[in-house]
Formats: structure tokens, sequence, C-alpha cells
């Protein structure tokens, strides 16, 4: 079994911030219109390999955030916060050079993109955000069970790397996991989310992305930033989308002042699953239009 990707004006890019590798994948003319493009949890730059070639409007830049694909790992002892996967970003967009662009994020990525359009409106052509708006968040009654779960985790936390009997096992398993795909689109990511050890092959991902956060945004915060956003926006919601809380949800939409909402055919992973021929028709036309 090989992983399908079709070869369309893609090459490979690598930063640095702080000593660290950040990769991404692009498409495109360089000298077109700038988009970046940011993947979901577990995931990599790979969700993008079926949507960001026929985006050809654009220059597209899709990172692997820290931790994830080819991108390194954040040092010993060291947990992963949400807004700092902004900071890394930023620090991208610098070495880019990039003053405005487009942005694109599915489920964590969109999340990670709401924050930073909101911080900084002023860069932000427009936002397309696939099943997710805004980050994950919690309650402030449990706020102190969040922490205690999280410290009990990191105490006990085990950095030993597994093998992987092979591809296909690997496929298989990101197949049937948390939130499940097809088998293509399972053969990209773990084409990109794997790699060749002396042992045999392993996840490139970071175990410590499973461990809990022991901090959590609330939704009045998540508002908030939502009501910052100045760019005009399009959000994909699927129709098998993941259980949302209805009303938590109606009030993200409703602090958005700057919303588009198109509800599509799919599962949560649409944009490299199930229907990507209709996320593509609709961030283009959304992209395209004046």
């Amino acid at each position: 079994m090989t992983p399908l990707i079709e070869e369309i004006e893609r090459h490979e890019r690598r930063f640095y911030v702080n000593d660290r590798l950040m990769a991404a994948r692009c498409w495109h003319d360089c000298n077109k219109p700038p988009l970046l493009a940011l993947h979901g949890w577990l995931d990599n730059a790979a969700t993008f390999d079926l949507l960001a070639p026929q985006l050809n409007d654009y220059y597209i830049v899709a990172l692997d955030f820290a931790g994830h694909g080819y991108s390194g790992h954040r040092p010993k002892g060291v947990r992963y916060h949400l807004v700092d996967h902004v900071d890394d970003v930023v620090a991208v967009l610098k070495q880019l050079g990039w003053a405005k662009f487009s942005l694109m994020g599915h489920s964590m990525g969109a999340g990670i993109a709401s924050l930073l359009a909101a911080a900084m409106p002023e860069r932000i052509e427009k936002l397309v955000m696939i099943e997710g708006l805004g980050p994950y968040t919690g309650k402030a009654e449990d706020a102190v069970k969040h922490l205690r779960v999280a410290l009990d985790e990191w105490q006990n936390f085990d950095d030993t790397v597994r093998s992987i009997p092979s591809f296909e096992f690997a496929v298989k398993a990101r197949m049937n996991g948390l939130l499940p795909v097809g088998e293509q689109a399972a053969q990209l990511l773990c084409a990109r989310g794997t790699k060749q050890v002396p042992d045999g092959l392993i996840w490139s991902s970071d175990k410590r992305l499973r461990l809990s956060s022991p901090t959590r945004f609330y939704e009045e915060q998540v508002c908030a930033f939502l009501a910052a956003i100045k760019a005009p926006t399009l959000l994909i919601m699927a129709q098998k989308t993941l259980p949302f809380n209805v009303g938590d949800y109606q009030k993200r939409m409703a602090a958005h002042q700057h919303l588009t909402l198109v509800k599509l055919e799919g599962g949560h992973h649409l944009h490299i699953d199930d229907n990507v021929s209709g996320v593509t028709t609709t961030v283009r036309q959304f992209l395209q239009a004046s």
C-alpha cells in the first residue's frame, strides 16, 4: 500500500522558531496571494493534500504544528499549550514576510486561526474555518478538576516511543482512530505522520499532545475573540459534525459579525475524506468573491 499523493506544484519549506524546526508543505506560485493553512489535532499539513491543489489562485503554505508531521517537538519537560501554537505561527509569518494574507484552518487549526485573526485583524484578508469555530473550552466550575487531571497525567507520563509494525498497520489505526477517516485520507495523513527509524516505523507526533490541558478557555473568552475578527469568514460545518454544544455554538456564531455558514455532507474530515469536491467548490467561491 502506498500513499496516494498527486504532485501538483508542491514543495516543502523549513522554518526555525527558537532553534526548533517548523515544517510546511506548499502549493503553487509564491508570487500569488498568500494563504496560510493550519491543520487539526494529531493531523498534519497533508490534511490539505486534496484541497490545496485546487485553490490555484493562491500560494498556500500549510504548516505542521509543533509536535506534528515533520516539525520538531517541544523541548523535554514542556507542555503543549494552544496559545503557544499562535506564537509559532506569528514567528513563521515573520520569516515569510507576509504583511497581509488569507487564513484557513481545520478543527484545532480553525481554533488557532480564530485567535490569530482576532488578535491581528488588520493582517487577515479572508478566513476559512472548517469544522471549527474557536478553541475547545471548559467551564469555570471544572477548572480545579481539569488541573488535577493534567497534573496527574504529567507526573505519570511515559514518553517511551513504540514502533509500528508496518505502514499498513498505521493506516488501519488511523482509519479507526478517535476521528475515523477513509483509507485514502488515512494514507495521506500517515505518510507525513510516521517516520522511519533504525528499528522500523514510528508515529512522528509527540505523545505529549494527548495529555490533558491544565487550563482551558471559557465560552465568554471565545465569543470575545470571535467578535474581534474583522475579516470576511467562511465556516464549513459537516452534516456529521462533532457533538458540539448547540447553545454555545449559536452564541459563537452570533458573536462573529462577518460570518457565512455553509453546511455540507460529510464527516469531520470532509475536506480530505468524504466531500473534497464540495469543500473545494465552497472555499473557491468564497475566496474569489469580491
